[in-house]
């Protein structure tokens, strides 16, 4: 059981990166800036506007009020605007063509 909790957290901790065939290393940044700002925006937008003006009350199964804005004990978590704007650029960078793999580890040399 141990071997499977370490092993999800080694996987939980590899680092990501952003692969197209026929992109160079400037592209691949160009193209990822575009979407995270594209992202923004889009989230930004979204979560303005569509948010509550002000907070307002709520009543638990016992009938005792508590307050909700924007995030309470029983919030959306995909409402949430980071959430939101990382999910965007995700789906920008898949429609450009890119892929998210894991970073290949660097060889060490035989002799060192």
């Amino acid at each position: 059981m141990a071997g499977v909790v370490v092993a999800a957290g080694a996987a939980a901790c590899t680092p990501m990166q952003w692969v197209k065939a026929d992109a160079t290393e400037a592209d691949i940044r160009a193209d990822a800036a575009a979407c995270q700002q594209a992202a923004w925006r889009e989230a930004w937008m979204h979560s303005w506007y569509y948010r509550p003006i002000s907070p307002f009350i709520m009543r638990d199964a016992t009938g005792r009020p508590f307050y909700v804005w924007p995030h309470a004990s029983f919030y959306d978590p995909f409402g949430d605007r980071l959430m939101e704007e990382s999910r965007l650029a995700q789906f920008c960078m898949q429609s450009k063509g890119y892929r998210l793999v894991p970073v290949e580890p660097e060889k060490k040399e035989a002799g060192r």
